[in-house]
């Protein structure tokens, strides 16, 4: 690592909190993924009166950094050779932009940007936990403590990660604010359920949506429900794993393999409901997207499902790894289409309510001022 001194802090001054704040998002790649659309969004809707977003990628860019350079926020992509050039590279980055914050997102920029952003004497710098980290083994739990030391504060997309940010990696509990994850309503219009078993479910086809789960309960469920039709939206690395089962399990008639797609508000106005059998979520943007069009939802009691999904009352939750309980909500959600609007209805009242776009950049824009307050 570097052994240059820290550089003095950018003098904090009554001017200081009256002009707009200089902000940097950094992440891993600009190219693919839910906290890339996350980072589009705080492009889209801040304020300029309240912040000035940057970006930079560590990695590489592509369809999210050119929608965030069409709002007239700059994108920076470093491709240094070794970690102590992109640290360097980073640390002048931020003297040079004398950003008031450096805003991480994520552990491996966590632990280089937060760094950098300290070395080049940056006064803020927040970092935000997207998810749970599953999989994450000791080196990145390790990682992600000692560069929680660095930082002002860390922000948990969930209760659940702010829990498992104080109970398995040891941040202090007065460290870590919660901020729901958002999504732009006018790109979802309401229009409700149509009156057909057709679910859909759209994620990255990885280890971690367990995809595998849901079409052995898929499989279950056809055998109550005949006409049940499986739309899934999305593409990854298990996409011929799953194919070969989906053959195996003899329901390629009711499955079908969307793959990426870039008109997902309006397929989800063709499903009855949305159904996820994922592992492992922080705020899940796809489940939120699927409410405010007006879906009832079927999904895992995992990670902040539980804090978006009100079971009974929006949709229905079960357990993980549980094929048998997955096919049997299904079928559940199958007998009762009659219910299918009011819960449609209440989905889209909830993620109006807690889960907007705009209320989550409002609340990132009231974390950085108040940090600036308090001199962090």
């Amino acid at each position: 690592m570097p052994t240059a001194q820290l550089a003095p802090p950018i003098l904090k001054t009554a001017a200081t909190a009256a002009r707009p704040l200089r902000v940097c998002h950094v992440s891993l790649t600009l190219k693919t993924g839910g906290l890339e659309r996350i980072l589009t969004d705080i492009a889209r809707h801040h304020d300029p009166a309240g912040s000035v977003p940057e970006f930079l990628a560590i990695r590489e860019v592509g369809r999210f950094a050119e929608e965030i350079q069409r709002t007239g926020c700059p994108v920076h992509l470093l491709r240094p050779a070794g970690r102590i050039g992109l640290v360097r590279q980073m640390a002048k980055l931020f003297r040079a932009g004398r950003f008031d914050v450096v805003h991480t997102h994520n552990t491996y920029p966590h632990l280089y940007a937060s760094l950098a952003a300290r070395l080049a004497g940056v006064p803020v710098v927040v970092n935000t936990r997207h998810g749970q980290r599953a999989g994450h083994g000791w080196k990145s739990r390790t990682q992600f403590r000692w560069a929680s030391h660095l930082v002002d504060r860390i922000v948990a997309v969930s209760d659940d990660a702010a829990k498992l940010c104080v109970q398995a990696d040891g941040v202090a509990a007065r460290k870590v604010t919660r901020i729901w994850n958002g999504i732009d309503l006018s790109d979802f219009a309401y229009t409700g359920p149509v009156a057909a078993p057709i679910a859909i479910s759209v994620a990255r086809l990885s280890a971690e949506k367990d995809f595998p789960t849901l079409l052995r309960a898929i499989a279950i469920a056809v055998q109550q429900v005949p006409d049940l039709q499986l739309k899934l939206v999305g593409d990854g690395a298990e996409r011929s794993l799953l194919e070969g089962l989906t053959r195996e399990l003899g329901i390629t008639s009711c499955v079908e393999f969307l793959g990426e797609r870039t008109d997902v508000p309006e397929l989800l106005t063709q499903a009855g409901f949305f159904v996820s059998s994922s592992l492992t979520e922080g705020i899940s943007l796809t489940l939120l997207e699927a409410m405010a069009v007006g879906l009832p939802v079927v999904a895992t009691a995992v990670g902040g499902n539980s804090e978006i999904v009100v079971d009974g009352l929006t949709g229905q939750l079960v357990p993980p790894a549980d094929p048998a309980a997955l096919a049997a909500a299904i079928v559940n959600m199958c007998r009762n289409g009659a219910a299918w609007p009011t819960l449609g209805r209440a989905g889209r009242d909830r993620v109006a309510q807690h889960f907007e776009v705009h209320r989550m950049v409002s609340d990132y824009e009231q974390l950085y001022r108040e940090l600036m307050r308090k001199g962090c």
